[in-house]
């Protein structure tokens, strides 16, 4: 059992962690000068974007962190060739913003937006998928240029196809990304439509939505058995073109991001009664989905979805499970029922609703969480840091039981021999091609040593 799987007792202080190097990075001499042995930088070496992992993947209580944000020029929008080429530093709602100039928008729906380009794709970066096409971000990759641990520089490209579906979702553990060559699309709009159901409603239809061409993201209240739902079509014309604005979803997104996790730690400060405060906690978050998904947030595209700033979620403890999208109608049950026994037995409860969201199957990535079938991605999401690190131990055992599928930098908790049964051979396989470009382990952080080592 590894550290992080340890519940607290509150006897012992646990001494401040010794603090890594941080090195801003401006330019790629800067990159190349980190990885140079003769530059004597501290190891393990951490490329870092956004920071809004909620696990250590990125950090370390020794070693050098570079700091990617710096590296924030989009070199290239070609609508001829629908691609658009960009350094690793850019934020990914910066990029969404530059290409809706030129009628393009990424491929696919993506949260969390305040995450920059290099940690997008060197990380899982999710959202609900319409239809069968699209997965991660990493998937709309053509090229990566980036520099080795060894300190050499690579382009790898359509040639290297292993090779890049390695780098895709490979946490910096392969190399620093410096820029990516993306494809990308004309702006597609869809209709967004939304329903307000029990648990036990959505139970009975979310396994036909889960295996049909629907998008759905949604909003879970397992104590106030309730189910917020959004979902969404593309026009049934290709060619059809609707009237999107991006002020809505903007409300919208500010509402569940930001109003919320501020109304709960407020609330949480002010209200010492605990079933009193619960009360009122669900009461706004069910007014605050009543009003954010009304009848204005009908139609939308990959541009105008694209507003969740890493400042946002930074507020929020959360931990990301993903589960098969055939049983998810059992898993969602089982989930309520696991809430409130979990309340009952520990006092401890998330104060800011749950939420999922389907990815479609996608082999791009060895290490893509959907590799072999489409999943359901369900992250738990609180302000309450007292007792959440036991709670998201009890979360992982309940995921083990129902075959959930982590992700390395969104998944706390995660028990390494668990992980090594879920990834498997291609766990091994990464490894050994980590071994071979990165021989000396100088980006391989003690975290994520105890899953690639």
């Amino acid at each position: 059992m590894t550290a992080a799987r340890l519940k607290t007792t509150g006897r012992y202080r646990v001494p401040a962690p010794a603090q890594a190097t941080e090195i801003a990075i401006n330019n790629l001499k800067a990159v190349s000068r980190v990885l140079d042995r003769d530059q004597g930088c501290a190891v393990p070496v951490r490329p870092q974007g956004a920071a809004t992992s909620s696990t250590d993947c990125n950090r370390s209580a020794s070693g050098t962190v570079a700091l990617m944000s710096g590296l924030d020029r989009i070199t290239d929008i070609n609508s001829q060739s629908l691609t658009v080429t960009a350094q690793a530093g850019v934020r990914l709602y910066a990029l969404s913003e530059a290409l809706a100039e030129h009628g393009l928008e990424l491929i696919g729906n993506h949260e969390m937006t305040g995450r920059t380009l290099g940690g997008a794709i060197a990380a899982p970066c999710l959202g609900p998928s319409i239809g069968n096409r699209h997965g991660s971000l990493a998937s709309s990759v053509r090229s990566v240029q980036m520099i080795t641990g060894g300190g050499k520089s690579l382009t790898i490209g359509a040639q290297q196809k292993n090779l890049l579906g390695a780098v895709r979702s490979s946490y910096g553990m392969l190399g620093i990304i410096t820029e990516a060559t993306l494809n990308v699309q004309p702006q597609t709009t869809f209709n967004a439509t939304h329903r307000k159901l029990t648990i036990e409603k959505f139970c009975a239809i979310a396994d036909t939505l889960s295996m049909s061409d629907v998008g759905f993201r949604f909003a879970l209240l397992p104590h106030r058995d309730r189910v917020y739902l959004d979902l969404r079509r593309y026009l049934s014309d290709p060619g059809q073109s609707g009237q999107t604005y991006r002020m809505p979803w903007k409300i919208k997104d500010w509402g569940e991001s930001t109003v919320l996790p501020h109304v709960c730690l407020s609330l949480n400060r002010l209200l010492p009664i605990q079933s009193v405060r619960y009360r009122v906690i669900d009461s706004v978050s069910q007014a605050t989905q009543g009003i954010v998904n009304s009848r204005f947030v009908r139609t939308g595209n990959n541009g105008t979805m694209q507003g969740r700033t890493a400042s946002s979620i930074k507020r929020v403890l959360y931990s990301t499970w993903c589960f098969p999208a055939t049983d998810f109608s059992f898993v969602i049950a089982a989930y309520r029922d696991f809430c409130k026994a979990n309340y009952e037995r520990t006092g401890y409860r998330c104060d800011i609703p749950a939420t999922g969201y389907r990815i479609c199957r996608d082999a791009s990535s060895v290490l893509s969480p959907s590799f072999d079938e489409p999943m359901i991605a369900l992250q738990t999401m609180s302000t309450q840091l007292d007792g959440w690190e036991n709670h998201v131990i009890d979360l992982a055992d309940f995921a083990e039981h129902w075959a959930g599928v982590p992700i390395f930098s969104q998944t706390r908790s995660l028990r390494a021999e668990y992980a090594r049964q879920v990834y498997a051979n291609r766990l091994s396989h990464f490894c050994k091609l980590r071994r071979q470009m990165d021989p000396e382990n100088r980006l391989l952080t003690p975290f994520m040593a105890q899953y690639f080592q």
